[in-house]
């Protein structure tokens, strides 16, 4: 990773310029630990903030530190329950605008509600776009988001975004694993170009499952394209829900005669029988990010969580001196 900066106490040099102004990081309640690892990255103290509900649910925040005039990073993933961390989110931005912060950058290390990006059906919502007008009317002047599930979302938002990919936290783990005659598999054609460029960094062959989504919850595999008889298997994909369409793949990857498969999922969201569908599956390994709290009781052998503290503390760093973020995915070919 480049090498860190010091974090700055003294001016800043614009109302809307991070330079030169404390660096200020807050979290809600959907993942407070992926917060505190990237505090001890960056090497500062997480600030207070109350988050919590009154009796009769609604969600009550209260920022205990002195904000003003900083450059604030709010650290919050839309997962399960999406709602209550959505609005913690938006309560938390409200606060911090009020609170007089100089600048507010939303750090969104999963996306909720980024499936939803299109009508795709007759009267249905574009809800990402909702989601996004919401935290730009807030009150946020920049979003940091990781591995969104359609690139194209960047253009909801009429705030910068930086986007960051996990690729090449992944890859190291699996060139540590030494893998031999690997081929990486796209669980849908969407899949292809994230597919390639770990195709293309692992210098192993490509292959596309081909599926036909019938609901949310159910799908079904209909090829496989490419060659994958006697070859080891990395599937990748940047979300897990319910598991439906990953234990279908390998059921067909298996009857085609592959070795091993493994699969290399950045958000494990790990909906409803997903876990268990994992534990009975003939998967290998199933490698994920923090990017979403896994609990204690979903947590199975099968499971390796890579953390993604160090990729979003550098990039919020960088973001604090406006230095370039593009320069932490460079090398992952995900923009090729």
């Amino acid at each position: 990773m480049p090498e860190a900066f010091p974090i700055s106490n003294g001016m800043s040099r614009n109302k809307n310029n991070g330079i030169g102004k404390q660096l200020s990081v807050l979290t809600g309640n959907s993942n407070p630990q992926l917060a505190k690892s990237i505090c001890r990255h960056l090497g500062v103290p997480l600030s207070h903030a109350l988050v919590d509900k009154f009796p009769e649910g609604e969600i009550h925040i209260q920022i205990q530190d002195n904000i003003r005039g900083k450059d604030v990073f709010i650290i919050q993933s839309t997962c399960s329950p999406p709602n209550d961390h959505l609005m913690e989110l938006l309560i938390l931005i409200d606060a911090a605008r009020r609170a007089s912060a100089s600048r507010i950058t939303a750090v969104l290390p999963f996306y909720g509600y980024a499936r939803q990006d299109r009508k795709d059906k007759p009267r249905v919502p574009i809800t990402a776009k909702l989601v996004a007008n919401l935290l730009v009317s807030a009150g946020a002047d920049r979003i940091l988001a990781l591995d969104l599930h359609a690139g194209q979302i960047q253009g909801f938002f009429d705030v910068p975004v930086d986007h960051l990919y996990s690729i090449n936290v992944i890859i190291k783990y699996f060139l540590k694993k030494r893998l031999k005659n690997l081929v990486v598999v796209s669980p849908d054609v969407g899949g292809i170009k994230l597919a390639r460029a770990y195709s293309k960094l692992l210098n192993a062959p490509l292959a596309i499952v081909d599926k036909r989504r019938e609901s949310a919850e159910k799908t079904h595999v209909m090829n496989i394209i490419g060659e994958v008889k006697n070859r080891n298997v990395m599937i990748v994909d940047d979300l897990i829900s319910t598991g439906s369409s990953i234990v279908q793949a390998i059921k067909a990857l298996k009857e085609t005669g592959c070795l091993d498969v493994y699969a290399a999922i950045v958000h494990p969201i790990l909906a409803g029988p997903a876990v268990e569908r994992i534990q009975k599956s003939e998967l290998k390994e199933l490698v994920v990010s923090d990017s979403i709290p896994i609990s204690r009781e979903k947590m199975i052998k099968k499971i390796t969580v890579l953390s993604v503290a160090s990729l979003l503390g550098e990039a919020i760093q960088r973001i604090h001196h406006n230095e370039s973020v593009s320069f932490l995915f460079q090398k992952s070919a995900v923009e090729a």
